[in-house]
C-alpha cells in the first residue's frame, strides 16, 4: 500500500512539473513574440513583409489558444480543482477560473500578465475582484485559499 501511495504521490508531482514547465512556456513564447512585434513596430517604414509578420505575431499571442493548451495540461496535473471552484463559486466567469488556474500554481502578477495579455495592474485588479467574489475574509489569503481547495 506504502509503494502504491509513493508511486501515486510521484506521478502527481511529475504531473505538476510538466504543468509548471508549460505555463513557464507559454509566458516565456509570449513575452518574446511582444518583444519581437514592438521591435517591428518601432520602424515608421512598415513594408507588406513586415505588416505579415506582426498578424502572424498576433495570431500567435491569442490567450484563447494559450488557455485552452493550458487548460488541457493542468486538467491532467489536477482534474477536480476546477470543477470544486466551480461548486463552490458558481458565479465566476471562465475569466476568473483561469486565473485561478493561475494562482493555483503560485504563479505572481508579473508571471500571471503575459498569460492573460494584460498589465501586471489589471491582474491585481482582477485578483482583488476575485476575492470579493469569493467573499474572502482580509486575513485569508487568496493564493492559501485556492491552494486549499
Amino acid at each position: 500500500m506504502e509503494l502504491k501511495n509513493e508511486k501515486l504521490r510521484q506521478d502527481v508531482e511529475s504531473k505538476n512539473r510538466e504543468l509548471a514547465a508549460s505555463a513557464m512556456g507559454l509566458i516565456s513564447k509570449n513575452e518574446i513574440l511582444s518583444q519581437i512585434k514592438q521591435d517591428l513596430t518601432k520602424d515608421g517604414d512598415l513594408e507588406k513583409n513586415v505588416k505579415s509578420v506582426i498578424k502572424t505575431i498576433k495570431v500567435n499571442t491569442r490567450e484563447e489558444d494559450n488557455w485552452n493548451i493550458f487548460k488541457e495540461a493542468f486538467n491532467n496535473a489536477d482534474s477536480d480543482f476546477l470543477k470544486k471552484v466551480k461548486e463552490l463559486h458558481g458565479e465566476l466567469t471562465p475569466n476568473d477560473l483561469r486565473l485561478c488556474a493561475y494562482l493555483r500554481l503560485n504563479l505572481s502578477s508579473k508571471e500571471i500578465a503575459p498569460l492573460l495579455n494584460i498589465s501586471v495592474r489589471s491582474v491585481e485588479i482582477k485578483r482583488y475582484r476575485l476575492r470579493k467574489k469569493m467573499d474572502l475574509p482580509r486575513e485569508k489569503s487568496l493564493v492559501e485559499y485556492i491552494l486549499e481547495i
